[in-house]
């Protein structure tokens, strides 16, 4: 948006608020101004307000009376970075900030705002707002039930009018019908013509086109022209941290016939890890081709086809992203991922999808993504990276843990297939693996763990953990570690003498740091209690100045040992057993 377009604009028509701010006073989020209404009136409150309307634009530099007239401003002058970081930070909303001037060098600041997702609100202190007239005021409860009650259109469902069932890709129905016919089981489907298959999918409404046909089937530069952000762009990196790409491609073809390609053009750079442990043989690859093909697959049926960017991948040697525009669909957050039936966003392509087996059933796509990469000992896909306005799958290709690996694939050898470890129970394995005591653990799991013996309980009531069983350290060649697992009070007193003896007195804090991964905090402070209790060790000081030294009890029991060993060594030597 120009200058010059923006003071043709009226606030309220075109969802546009014009500041003056010439010295740059607009607060950013209402500073310690006592009146809400006033505290309101700043950048973080006219933001949220603008995407509660469907986006908009912020403007800095323009007078709010009309006829609009330029005056400049030095809002965030120099600081407009820290500034779209800030909103983002504080709100989620992923605005874009332009500086522009005009003729006479006056500086005009822009915050383009995007509109919030389907059935979504944002609050500023707590508070969805709105503008009405110069205020910013809470949302009314007409307004609020409308928005929380809103279902998301199937895009891929509507009619695209500058279309023709001419433009649709002969060989990418071909595709299509190779694989309905596999996945349905329905030799008679490969001899249906062109028109009749379009028409039973329900991808045509009489000679009208839908986007979802066009999507998947409609030719490159139909669609290149018609709907450009349905394009996939695939980046290469040496290093993942570089900002520059060594290589770029561009996917912009009917779906069916880009996917294989796309495969390719990602498996160029792939390799693999041999692994080889006694009777267990086989390769993990760097990117696992399921794990990649159900990723891909599940951006192009949910994401936001009304957003104007493209999918990105960005793939190095050592991870891989998928970078998809629009949030998760409604019902699906980073929380609930596993197992979860959303609401499509294109139902109709989702449905073409899933019955030629492009993807999975809803809600199974992400497990499978989960379960093989959890079980090629390689680290959790992470989604950390996603907000209302994107998803980012963040894929690793270095294995963590080799010994997991054959593991999970010695386990699953000796089961049946209706027998097999699930898609939670690999999860838990790993969180178990890692020692992760905060992880909600799911009791019905870990009981199905623990009549497989694949998990041992340790500890008691609160203090109740789990370690992986003594088949998996053997498999890591880890005994050591797997006797530390089973540590008693003995043992534990054993440890803590031994940096008595080297540091003579200790604190809590140096005894949690002792046994860090093997107890918890609360497990330290209870064996350290009953062994000051049994006086093994005595507790000195008070408060922040609490500490131990050695008991009481150890030292007579020392004392004792000492006594013995000298009158067994004088009668070994009366005897003539010892010289």
């Amino acid at each position: 948006m120009t200058i010059s377009e923006l003071i043709k604009l009226k606030e309220s028509e075109d969802r546009v608020e014009f500041k003056q701010a010439n010295g740059g006073n607009i607060s950013y989020n209402g500073g310690n101004k006592p009146e809400v209404s006033k505290r309101r009136r700043c950048i973080l409150g006219y933001v949220t307000a603008l995407a509660n309307e469907e986006g908009g634009f912020l403007v800095f530099g323009i007078k709010e009376s009309s006829p609009h007239e330029v005056v400049g401003t030095q809002q965030n002058l120099g600081t407009v970075g820290v500034l779209e970081s800030n909103i983002y930070r504080d709100t989620g909303i992923r605005v874009d900030i332009d500086e522009q001037y005009d003729e006479q060098g006056k500086r005009v600041l822009i915050i383009s705002v995007p509109s919030r997702p389907i059935g979504k609100l944002y609050k500023f202190e707590d508070v969805p707002l709105m503008r009405v007239g110069e205020e910013l005021k809470p949302m009314s409860d007409q307004m609020y039930l409308k928005i929380i009650q809103e279902q998301e259109p199937d895009f891929s469902q509507k009619i695209c009018s500058k279309v023709t069932i001419d433009d649709i890709d002969d060989q990418a129905v071909e595709e299509l019908k190779q694989a309905y016919s596999k996945k349905q089981n329905n030799a008679q489907f490969l001899t249906q013509s062109k028109e009749q298959v379009l028409t039973d999918l329900d991808l045509i409404s009489g000679s009208k086109v839908t986007y979802a046909a066009l999507i998947l089937l409609g030719k490159k530069e139909i669609i290149r022209r018609i709907i450009p952000q349905a394009s996939i762009r695939l980046e290469y990196r040496r290093n993942s941290d570089n900002i520059v790409f060594d290589n770029r491609y561009e996917f912009s073809g009917p779906f069916f016939l880009e996917t294989e390609r796309l495969w390719e053009a990602i498996n160029l750079r792939n390799g693999s890890i041999p692994i080889q442990e006694g009777p267990f043989i086989f390769d993990i690859p760097y990117f696992n081709q399921e794990v990649i093909r159900e990723a891909i697959n599940n951006a192009v049926a949910h994401r936001n086809y009304r957003i104007s960017s493209e999918i990105v991948i960005k793939q190095s040697n050592t991870r891989l992203d998928i970078i998809s525009p629009g949030g998760f669909p409604l019902g699906v957050s980073i929380h609930n991922l596993i197992g979860i039936s959303s609401t499509p966003r294109n139902r109709l392509l989702t449905d073409i999808l899933q019955k030629t087996g492009i993807v999975e059933r809803s809600g199974q796509g992400v497990d499978k993504i989960y379960y093989q990469t959890l079980k090629e000992g390689k680290s959790a896909p992470n989604y950390d990276n996603s907000d209302d306005f994107q998803v980012e799958l963040n894929l690793s290709a270095t294995i963590e843990d080799q010994a997991f690996a054959v593991f999970i694939e010695s386990v699953q050898s000796d089961l049946k297939n209706d027998e097999k470890l699930s898609v939670h129970e690999v999860i838990h394995l790993n969180q178990i693996r890692k020692n992760n005591r905060i992880f909600a653990y799911d009791k019905s799991v870990l009981s199905k763990l623990l009549a497989r013996d694949l998990i041992e309980k340790r500890g008691k009531t609160s203090g109740t953990y789990y370690v992986l069983s003594k088949e998996f350290y053997e498999f890591a060649d880890e005994k050591g570690k797997y006797s530390k697992t089973d540590w008693d009070q003995n043992q534990a007193f054993y440890i803590i003498l031994q940096h008595l003896n080297k540091f003579d007195e200790a604190k809590m804090s140096d005894f949690v740091d002792l046994f860090q991964g093997r107890m918890t905090r609360k497990q330290v402070r209870n064996v350290v209690g009953k062994l000051v209790k049994k006086k093994e060790l005595s507790k000195r000081g008070s408060g922040k100045g609490t500490y131990y030294v050695v008991g009481e009890n150890y030292k007579k029991s020392m004392d004792m040992v000492n006594e013995a060993l000298k009158i067994g060594l004088k009668k070994l030597r009366d005897e003539g057993k010892l010289e």
